[in-house]
């Protein structure tokens, strides 16, 4: 009898020995479970905090100085000035499918007068405005087109490409002490926008510094 007690109880260590192991691997699962719900929550969150940033960053920026050229009264019809790719940025489309333009005046709104972007190597301005066959969208009519000066020929600015947005304001020109906004909304990021006010006394046919 007292060998056959002992035989039982050895019986019963090795059950409880596996109810433990089966704990011990049904933990182990879970862990592995929850450790992996952890990465991939803090994947998303990283993902979704890096897509809010780029959305709350201009795509381009402000690469110079914005200048005015009067017309013969003295008043602004053209504005053109330089931008490039933000930080970080690899390349943008600036297709004219991709890209609003849009002017706000003192007495007027011009909404989506954007034409596209054409590569140049002319330097120019005057000859760029003349140019009826590649910057037909701003010669002698309202409108925005971006001078690209690439290598490749396409309408995509990357890191080492300079582009000129230049603006034709046509009839709605501006005067003396008056203030203009101008954004442009990308498909990319938040939209770069430029504020200037005219100086006084402007001469006719000449190229003004709006800083």
């Amino acid at each position: 009898m007292k060998k056959l007690f002992k035989s039982k109880r050895g019986i019963v260590g090795v059950e409880a020995a596996i109810v433990l192991i089966a704990f011990i691997i049904i933990a182990a699962a879970l862990s592995y479970v929850v450790i992996n719900m952890g990465f991939y929550t803090t994947q998303k969150t990283k993902e979704t905090m890096q897509t809010g940033l780029e959305e709350s960053l201009s795509a381009l920026q402000l690469d110079g100085v914005v200048t005015g050229k009067t017309n013969n009264n003295g008043e602004i019809q053209y504005i053109v000035f330089p931008v490039k790719l933000s930080a970080g940025k690899a390349s943008l489309d600036l297709s004219k499918n991709s890209t609003v333009v849009s002017v706000y005046l003192p007495g007027k709104t011009l909404l989506n007068i954007y034409h596209g972007a054409n590569s140049t190597a002319e330097t120019d301005l005057d000859s760029i405005l003349s140019n009826n066959s590649t910057f037909k969208g701003i010669y002698n009519q309202q409108g925005a087109m971006f001078a690209l000066y690439n290598d490749d020929g396409d309408k995509v600015l990357e890191s080492n490409e300079k582009a000129f947005l230049i603006i034709n304001l046509n009839t709605e020109t501006l005067a003396d002490y008056q203030t203009i906004k101008i954004e442009v909304r990308t498909a990319k990021g938040a939209a770069l926008t430029v504020v200037r006010t005219t100086p006084g006394g402007m001469p006719a046919s000449s190229y003004v510094d709006l800083g």
